[in-house]
């Protein structure tokens, strides 16, 4: 069996005395989308800021590649490849779309810079067309993908992207969901997708993650998460009763 590109293994994290992240393990395959779906305060943003070197882990281990990761600097872990898209998509605001663009390319050394630019703007042309705009200036939907194409500016392996649907209509979400399906199928992006939007994330994802209170309640392929009855009553906005008949609030998940 081939090894994942990220394996994460029996991690722990803690925000003072409050553990986030409880014994969690995940497997990012190279080349797939894997999605982590779950409330707020499940974890989720825990698991990629850990992930991405923004956070030290008390316990377990991170993998890329079969090496280790682990509370390495979260620059030196840009550097092999491991690329964030926060909640929020923390641009900066007062520097041009041009200007952020090349911060995304800042580890760089190669000579494909300009040509990866080039190719980005075939998918975001509504950045070529606001290369002088400051990026502050911009659209919510125009930010985030700025957001997204600084990121492939570091020429990532694997990318983080955190509730990338956050705050933006349907109809820009179903635009910056499609892009980053091409992303994975023209250019091999492999992508690890935290969401609380369930439907448009299993829409794309080829597997996934549920988190709940900081652990791991169910995983599988994304079809086999879309057939789960909590996955449709808790997540996709199924039925306001449950099986016998008891509001949903009230009905404990079972997660099979």
């Amino acid at each position: 069996m081939t090894e994942a590109l990220l394996q994460v293994r029996n991690l722990e994290c803690f925000y003072g005395p409050v553990m986030a992240i409880r014994g969690v393990s995940l497997d990012v395959p190279e080349g797939r989308i894997v999605t982590v779906l779950g409330a707020n305060g499940a974890g989720k943003t825990t698991l990629l800021k850990t992930v991405s070197g923004v956070m030290d882990p008390a316990k377990g281990d991170i993998r890329l590649a079969g090496a280790s990761i682990a509370g390495r600097d979260p620059d030196r872990i840009v550097r092999k490849g491991v690329v964030h898209v926060p909640e929020g998509r923390e641009i900066f605001p007062l520097l041009t779309v041009d200007e952020n663009l090349a911060m995304g390319a800042y580890t760089r050394r190669d000579r494909d810079v300009e040509a990866d630019r080039e190719t980005i703007f075939g998918y975001f042309p509504i950045l070529k067309q606001r290369l002088r705009q400051t990026a502050g200036t911009l659209s919510g939907g125009q930010q985030q993908m700025l957001a997204i194409a600084r990121a492939l500016m570091a020429g990532p392996r694997i990318m983080l992207l955190d509730e990338p649907s956050l705050g933006l209509s349907p109809l820009l979400v179903g635009e910056i969901f499609a892009i980053l399906r091409r992303l994975n199928a023209e250019r091999g992006v492999t992508l690890l997708l935290v969401e609380q939007n369930a439907r448009v994330a299993l829409d794309i994802a080829d597997d996934g993650y549920v988190m709940e209170l900081g652990r791991i309640v169910m995983e599988g392929s994304a079809e086999r998460l879309r057939r789960s009855t909590d996955i449709q009553e808790f997540y996709l906005g199924g039925n306001q009763r449950g099986l016998r008949g008891e509001r949903r609030w009230k009905r404990r998940k079972s997660w099979g």
